[in-house]
């Protein structure tokens, strides 16, 4: 049986930490849940406002880039009695999306992408819009808690007009937390790092760096603790954050991301 055989895997997510903690120990290994985000808020006035911009049909594109964020303004105008126009609007428009989440969720709504990603990043939904025409179009744009300088950027050069959509955002995760992980990390206490979502790399480096640490991280995850990504997209931002050495997944799933770390011991 593949196991993790002792090693002690921090898991940096609070999404499914019960899941992925039993299916660490069910492998031999020893799961610590160490959130390196806070809690995902909701402006309910600020969505429903968002919602009744975007059913009034006067975006020619719709770019989605998370499948949460896909279902949350679908979700509210449904409680706002406007379900129906939103899918309406959808199909009154082109659709892109980022991610395969994102396409299911928008596959439920009955609606196919024109225009998707060709590897699950923004970098791929970029390069696939480059087909299409959007100078002076009116664009939707879906964003995921963070801001998307590469795309807005894009649009920009392209001609676009755009108006950002924010549905959820991260906020910092508890202080106390982080010193732990950073201690754990730097006194070699965990094997691997879990990452599940490019604010957590951000922040776990930020509160390293607040706390002159950043070169002792970076040196423990170079040498004796690896890094695990959920997917292309957070792999790019531990490497811009300066975490080199990355166990990555195939399959942009949590457990897949488990069984390639578990790879990656038996090679090793």
């Amino acid at each position: 049986m593949k196991r993790l055989n002792g090693k002690t895997v921090a898991l940096c997510g609070q999404r499914k930490s019960e899941e992925l903690s039993k299916l660490i120990e069910n492998l031999g290994g020893v799961a610590l849940v160490r959130p390196a985000q806070g809690t995902v808020f909701l402006d309910e006035a600020i969505v429903e406002g968002e919602i009744k911009a975007l059913v009034e049909g006067s975006f020619e594109w719709f770019i989605f880039t998370t499948g949460i964020g896909t279902d949350k303004l679908y979700q509210t105008a449904v409680n706002m009695g406007l379900g129906e126009r939103f899918i309406d609007a959808l199909k009154n428009a082109k659709v892109a999306a980022r991610g395969y989440k994102t396409v299911n969720m928008l596959k439920k709504l009955g609606i196919v992408p024109d225009v998707r990603d060709d590897d699950g990043s923004t970098a791929g939904l970029i390069r696939q819009l480059k087909n299409v025409q959007l100078s002076g179009c009116h664009v939707a744009l879906q964003l995921h808690g963070d801001p998307a300088p590469a795309l807005l950027a894009f649009l920009e050069e392209q001609g676009a007009s755009y108006k950002e959509i924010l549905p959820y955002r991260h906020t910092p995760p508890n202080q106390e937390v982080m010193k732990q992980l950073v201690d754990e990390i730097v006194n070699g206490k965990v094997d691997a790092v879990n990452f599940t979502s490019t604010p957590q790399a951000r922040f776990l480096m930020a509160y390293a760096k607040e706390q002159g640490l950043e070169e002792k991280v970076l040196h423990a995850f170079s040498t004796n603790v690896i890094a695990v990504s959920v997917g292309k997209v957070t792999a790019q931002a531990l490497r811009e954050v300066g975490i080199e050495r990355i166990v990555v997944p195939e399959e942009e799933r949590m457990g897949s991301a488990i069984i390639a770390l578990v790879h990656y011991f038996q090679e090793k």
